[in-house]
Formats: C-alpha cells, sequence, structure tokens
C-alpha cells in the first residue's frame, strides 16, 4: 500500500474510532439516565441500551489498539455483538414496539436515527478487514 493509501486509511479508522468513542460517551449518559430516572416504563429496552453503552466502549477501546491480535479479536467480536444486536432489537421493535420507549433510537420517534447503528458495524467490519495486513504477528 502506497503511503497516500496508507494516510487516507488511517484517517478513515481515526474518524471511525472518534465515532465509536462519541457513541459509546452518549450511549452510556442515555442509558444512565434511562435506568435511573425511567427505568419502569420500558425495562428491555434501557438494559439493551446499557448493554449497547458496554459493546461501543469495548468496541472503541479495541479499535483503537487494533494493532495487535487481541485487540482486533476483541474489536471483531464487539463489532460483530452490534450488529446481531443491532437486528435483534430492530426486529424486535418492528414485532413488538410496545417493549420500546417513546424515545428510543427503535422507537417511532427514534427512527430517523436508526441509519448509525444500522450502518455503523458494517463500517467497523470493513475497517477491521482493510487493516489487516497491519496487525502486528
Amino acid at each position: 500500500m502506497d503511503r497516500v493509501s496508507e494516510r487516507r486509511h488511517a484517517g478513515i479508522g481515526r474518524v471511525l474510532i472518534a465515532v465509536y468513542a462519541v457513541l459509546a460517551i452518549a450511549a452510556t449518559g442515555r442509558s444512565f439516565v434511562q435506568i435511573v430516572q425511567r427505568f419502569d416504563e420500558a425495562p428491555l429496552a434501557y438494559s439493551l441500551s446499557a448493554a449497547a453503552a458496554v459493546v461501543y466502549i469495548v468496541a472503541t477501546v479495541a479499535l483503537a489498539m487494533q494493532r495487535s491480535r487481541v485487540a482486533r479479536a476483541v474489536a471483531l467480536a464487539a463489532v460483530c455483538f452490534e450488529l446481531v444486536g443491532v437486528l435483534v432489537v430492530g426486529t424486535l421493535s418492528i414485532v413488538a414496539p410496545s417493549l420500546f420507549g417513546h424515545d428510543s433510537v427503535w422507537s417511532y420517534f427514534g427512527m430517523g436515527y436508526v441509519f448509525i447503528p444500522a450502518v455503523l458495524p458494517f463500517l467497523g467490519l470493513w475497517w477491521l478487514h482493510a487493516s489487516r495486513e497491519r496487525v502486528a504477528a
């Protein structure tokens, strides 16, 4: 890979990690407020929100450290877990919308934001695949 492509790839990786970091902070704050103040309104949705926050935190750290094989494996697992979670929660929200609070990402009011959790894991998987030759032995 030439230097320009390598810099471009590293730049894309930094942006991806920054997006995961922002989502980790936002999801952690949001789930904390939801669980502390309104857990009884939608316990499943708010528990899943807390699980998403943990996944975003793990993915952020692992993606930032992905040059080691262990961190890369953790990043891959976290991003795959995120993708499965998005598919399961998205399907569940269509089948049983009453399980989700009125202001969750998966509710009618939050559907405009659904592209973020639906697209991000695919970008993460693409980046991990594209950067696999840089991993230290």
